[in-house]
């Protein structure tokens, strides 16, 4: 099975510039003006241009916004170094919700995208997860 990861923006221009700056993503194929796939991590990402205020899908009433909301979905991208990597990530425009925490198993920040997405950067210590896996 391959994974697909699908972002909404509402500025196509504007997201390609934070992915690329913030996570050193690069350009692959562009899709009629409205999608891009970006590469450079584990899964392709496209960026869905859609506007605010559109539906987000037939089956509820919800329509897309663009300022800082909450989904059970994210992005959580592996770095090797979270400090560099928070000052890119704000230097494209993220935003950073609270300090750099450290676990047993990492190092993670928290922060939002310029769409009001969430997005974590996590720098892997030790075994990382596996530090606090269930055995099998």
């Amino acid at each position: 099975m391959d994974v697909l990861v699908n972002i909404d923006v509402d500025d196509l221009a504007k997201g390609i510039a934070f992915y690329q700056a913030a996570l050193g993503l690069s350009i692959g194929r562009r899709f009629s003006g409205l999608a891009v796939e970006l590469g450079g991590a584990s899964a392709p990402i496209y960026l869905l241009e859609k506007p605010e205020g559109s539906r987000a899908s037939h089956a509820c009433a919800e329509t897309r916004r663009y300022d800082r909301h909450w989904t059970p979905v994210h992005l959580d991208v592996a770095v090797t170094d979270i400090e560099a990597a928070v000052k890119r990530a704000l230097d494209a425009g993220a935003t950073q919700e609270g300090n750099i925490e450290t676990h047993l198993w990492g190092r993670i920040a928290h922060l939002a995208d310029p769409f009001g997405h969430g997005l974590c950067l996590i720098e892997f210590l030790n075994r990382g997860y596996d530090e606090i896996a269930d055995p099998p």
